[in-house]
């Protein structure tokens, strides 16, 4: 990891644990948090894709984003109780920051995240708690995180 990503993963690590207390204790995901939260990251994202002299990284954060955000938002379209609108801007977020590793890393982050949501999810229903909901933006951030830190860079 080039040490230009310090500052950009620090904010998102701080980012995700405040968003995932508040989606656990919530189930939301607030505007007035995530977006200026995001555009921070991106932004330090951006910036450290300029200072390693690897600006085509910035393409690959605004793909993983596009991509990321393209395909939730067809989950929540399809699924709008289950799958809510704070979900799918984290995606991007989550998808921005994969996309720094690359298109596969993208793929599989997210997936990650769908694989632990949906672990969860049949935990609930084997428990018998039929009506009962989990939040899903942890599980978005756990995904992300551990694909980041399964390397390789």
């Amino acid at each position: 990891m080039p040490w230009a990503l310090a500052p950009a993963l620090t904010v998102f690590a701080g980012l995700g644990i405040e968003l995932a207390v508040i989606d656990v204790r919530t189930h939301r995901l607030p505007d007035a948090i995530l977006l200026p939260g995001a555009g921070a990251v991106i932004v330090l994202l951006a910036g450290a894709a300029v200072v390693t002299g690897t600006p085509d990284r910035a393409l690959g954060l605004a793909g993983g984003a596009a991509a990321s955000f393209a395909a939730c938002l067809a989950v929540h379209l399809a699924r709008p109780d289950a799958f809510g609108g704070g979900d799918v801007k984290l995606a991007g977020l989550c998808g921005a920051v994969l996309g720094w590793v690359g298109p596969e890393a993208v793929a599989s982050g997210i997936a990650l995240g769908f694989v632990a949501g949906g672990a969860a999810a049949t935990g609930v229903v084997l428990s018998g708690a039929r009506g009962a909901s989990i939040a899903f933006g942890p599980f978005l951030l756990a995904g992300t995180w551990g694909r980041l830190l399964a390397g390789p860079w």
